[in-house]
C-alpha cells in the first residue's frame, strides 16, 4: 500500500506583493514563498538589501518571465541619510570607517547637495554589492580585502525630497522620499552628499514603496501570506505595468505561436497583448513598425 502523499497543485501563474521584513535578503523571501505557495517557480523583481524593507514584487510560476521586465520600472523609497560618518558598505549594516562632525553644515547646504543629486546622474556603485567584476560579484571580492573599482553608471533621480532634518550630537540625520530609476543606489545617494558635505555619509533606515504600479498598501507581510497566499494573476499584473493592447482572433493566433504584428504605436517598453475573451497572450516589444514577441504566456 502505497503511502505517498498526494502531489499538491501548482498554484496559479501571478505576483505576489511582498513587504519584506528587516533582515531578510531577498533569495530568503524566494525561500520561504516557495513553501507557502507550493512551488519551486518562484523569483522576484529587483533585489532589496537586507537592512531595507517594503515593496518585494514575487513572481511565481509563468509569471516569473516578466520579473525581468518590472525590474526596469520606476521605484520610491523612503530613507534616512546620515551626514558624519562613512561605513564600508555606505549602510549602517557596515563597519565605520571614519567620523567628522556634521553639526556646522546647514540645511541649506544639505538642499544643495540634494539638487546636485537629482536628475539622470552617474552613479558609482557601492563597493558591497552584486555588481560582477571579471565574472565575480563585487561584494565577494570586497569582503576579501581587495580595493573593487567599479565604473560608474548613469541613473535618473526623478525626486528627491526632504520630509525632515534632526540632528543628532554631531550627526545629522536627513529623511527623504527618493523616486528613482532601476538601478540606483540609495545607499550610494547618501555616501555621495555627504562627501559632497566634507562630513562623509551612509545610509540608516531604507523602505521601498513602491516598484512600478505596485504600493506599500498592497503588500502583505510574510505571516500574512502564511495565513492566506493573495495571487494577483497574470493578466491584472501585467495589465497594471505596462501598456494594453487587445487584439483579433487572427491577430492572436499569430502571437500564441511567436509571430510578430504590426506596430501600434504604443511607444518603447513591454506591451501587454490580450485577446478577444480578455487571455493575456504575450509580451510585445514595438520596433521598426512591428511588435515582436518578449515572452508568450498562452499553452
Amino acid at each position: 500500500m502505497s503511502t505517498a502523499r498526494p502531489r499538491r497543485p501548482a498554484p496559479p501563474s501571478g505576483l505576489i506583493i511582498v513587504d519584506k521584513p528587516a533582515e531578510w535578503t531577498s533569495h530568503d523571501v524566494v525561500g520561504k514563498m516557495r513553501g507557502i505557495a507550493g512551488t519551486r517557480k518562484v523569483g522576484h523583481a529587483g533585489t532589496l538589501d537586507p537592512m531595507a524593507t517594503g515593496v518585494l514584487v514575487i513572481g511565481v510560476e509563468k509569471a516569473t518571465r516578466l520579473l525581468g521586465h518590472l525590474a526596469l520600472t520606476e521605484k520610491v523609497y523612503e530613507a534616512t541619510l546620515r551626514l558624519g560618518a562613512t561605513t564600508n558598505t555606505d549602510d549602517a549594516d557596515g563597519e565605520i570607517t571614519a567620523t567628522t562632525p556634521a553639526g556646522h553644515v546647514a540645511e541649506e547646504d544639505v538642499r544643495k547637495g540634494i539638487a546636485a543629486l537629482t536628475g539622470e546622474i552617474m552613479q558609482v556603485p557601492p563597493q558591497v554589492s552584486a555588481i560582477k567584476v571579471n565574472g565575480e560579484r563585487a561584494y565577494k571580492r570586497a569582503r576579501a580585502g581587495e580595493e573593487v573599482e567599479l565604473a560608474a553608471r548613469p541613473v535618473t533621480i526623478h525626486a528627491f525630497e526632504v520630509t525632515g532634518i534632526r540632528r543628532e550630537g554631531e550627526s545629522v540625520d536627513v529623511d527623504a522620499t527618493i523616486t528613482c530609476s532601476s538601478g540606483t543606489y540609495i545607499r550610494a545617494l547618501a555616501r555621495d552628499l555627504g562627501a559632497s558635505l566634507g562630513v562623509g555619509g551612509h545610509l540608516t533606515y531604507l523602505r521601498r514603496t513602491r516598484v512600478g504600479p505596485y504600493g506599500i498598501e498592497s503588500a502583505r507581510t510574510i505571516d500574512d501570506l502564511s495565513r492566506e497566499c493573495v495571487i494577483l494573476p497574470m493578466a491584472e499584473a501585467v495589465a497594471a505595468a505596462f501598456p494594453r493592447r487587445d487584439v483579433s482572433e487572427e491577430e492572436a493566433r499569430l502571437v500564441a505561436h511567436g509571430g510578430r504584428l504590426a506596430s501600434a504605436g504604443l511607444g518603447a517598453g513591454p506591451i501587454g497583448v490580450f485577446g478577444p475573451d480578455g487571455t493575456l497572450l504575450a509580451l510585445v516589444e514595438e520596433r521598426g513598425g512591428t511588435a515582436r514577441p518578449l515572452a508568450v504566456f498562452v499553452p
